[in-house]
């Protein structure tokens, strides 16, 4: 991995090290304790770069706040992190030089579904938990008992939209996706459950990550005459989807549907006047009201909110939550189990004992079943109005 794709964001400060470093009595300061160290693989380059972008500044600001209280049982957290460029390949080389050189004890990420999947064979070899921040729902219905997720997996999120549409009189429906791991994950999971919800797909097209133009998909798309678009892309192009549709259909006759992949400011600004009626269905941390202001949920977000405003000058999206979660699911973990820190198997087992979290996502709580935890009431859709999101009626 190149060196400019390796970062670490720990904060060692002198606050953190571990209680009885010097003392009162004049004695010989003890050695502090060793950082806990954790690995991140992001996309800070390619496709996702919109996505893990968010990840690495929430990560950097937890980091920070963690430390700058105490670190964890008074052990700082060092997090190295790595770009995988939204590159599978690069992401399995990215967790080989953390687990062998770095000797982490965590890997959080990957920002991508196919990134995620490719990083999980060498992380089991080596005992070393995986909290992804990924929503393809093959991340955890593909059971690896080392690998846990923190976004809904689309297996959720898709059930839930269809149920939006079906609502709204939307029963005809065209797929785009693209060929990436979330693109096809995400058609697949739409095309199983469709015919349940009695919403029919009437046009199913898809284009390749970096493509420029999806025209020549959307004029095939227009001709049965689907009510909406259903968008499955995380990266870039689906701004191009958007303003490509309007141009072929003015008139909003087809509304553009997407997922949670599409919840980021990247969209908004890549799109501009082609985002306005976008509706997507995601977590509550683009509005966090919707938590309902007398909950946990909701005085963590908007604290976060806060801190990460403070820090970045911009509101957190939905992927910052993600890396939040990641970072304090490992965090959580460690502190209820100690020794976890220094051991990757007892890590994991710690992680899949996670009860009751509040975090930014939802509430977590993992089984020996569930490596998800969250549901349906974790969502809620939204449209674009405006240049900016509001809830959907």
């Amino acid at each position: 991995m190149a060196a400019a794709g390796a970062l670490s964001i720990a904060l060692l400060l002198a606050g953190c090290s571990s209680p009885g470093v010097g003392g009162a009595t004049g004695g010989a300061a003890k050695p502090a304790a060793a950082p806990v160290k954790i690995g991140a693989i992001l996309s800070l380059s390619g496709t996702y770069a919109g996505l893990g972008a968010p990840e690495k500044q929430a990560i950097e600001l937890e980091v920070k706040r963690i430390n700058e209280a105490g670190g964890i049982g008074g052990r700082s957290v060092e997090v190295l992190v790595e770009d995988d460029a939204t590159d599978p390949s690069k992401a399995v080389a990215a967790a080989t030089k953390l687990i062998e050189k770095d000797r982490v004890v965590a890997l959080i990420g990957a920002t991508g579904t196919g990134s995620t999947m490719a990083i999980r064979n060498e992380a089991s070899r080596a005992g070393v938990p995986i909290v992804s921040m990924a929503g393809g729902s093959v991340i955890t219905d593909t059971f690896d008992a080392n690998t846990f997720q923190t976004p809904w997996p689309n297996r959720v999120v898709v059930a839930f939209t269809l149920k939006y549409l079906k609502a709204h009189g939307i029963t005809k429906i065209a797929l785009l996706s693209d060929s990436s791991g979330y693109g096809k994950d995400g058609h697949d999971v739409t095309v199983k459950q469709a015919a349940a919800a009695g919403v029919t797909i009437v046009a199913d097209e898809s284009f390749n990550p970096g493509d420029t133009d999806m025209t020549a998909q959307l004029i095939k798309i227009k001709a049965p005459a689907p009510q909406a678009v259903w968008l499955w892309n995380a990266g870039k192009e689906a701004a191009t989807v958007a303003k490509n549709l309007r141009q072929i259909d003015p008139g909003a006759a087809i509304r553009l549907v997407g997922a949670p992949g599409n919840g980021r400011t990247e969209f908004l600004a890549g799109a501009g006047g082609a985002a306005e009626g976008f509706t997507f269905a995601a977590g509550r941390i683009l509005l966090p009201e919707t938590y309902g202001k007398d909950t946990g949920e909701y005085k963590l977000a908007t604290s976060f909110a806060v801190r990460f405003r403070a820090a970045w000058g911009k509101s957190p999206d939905i992927f910052a939550g993600h890396a939040y979660d990641a970072l304090a699911i490992v965090a959580d973990a460690i502190k209820r189990a100690p020794a976890a820190g220094d051991d990757g198997a007892r890590l994991r087992d710690a992680i899949e004992g996670t009860k009751g979290l509040v975090g930014i996502g939802g509430t977590f709580t993992y089984t020996p079943k569930d490596h998800n935890g969250l549901g349906e009431k974790d969502l809620v859709v939204y449209t674009v109005s405006n240049g900016t999101w509001e809830l959907a009626k």
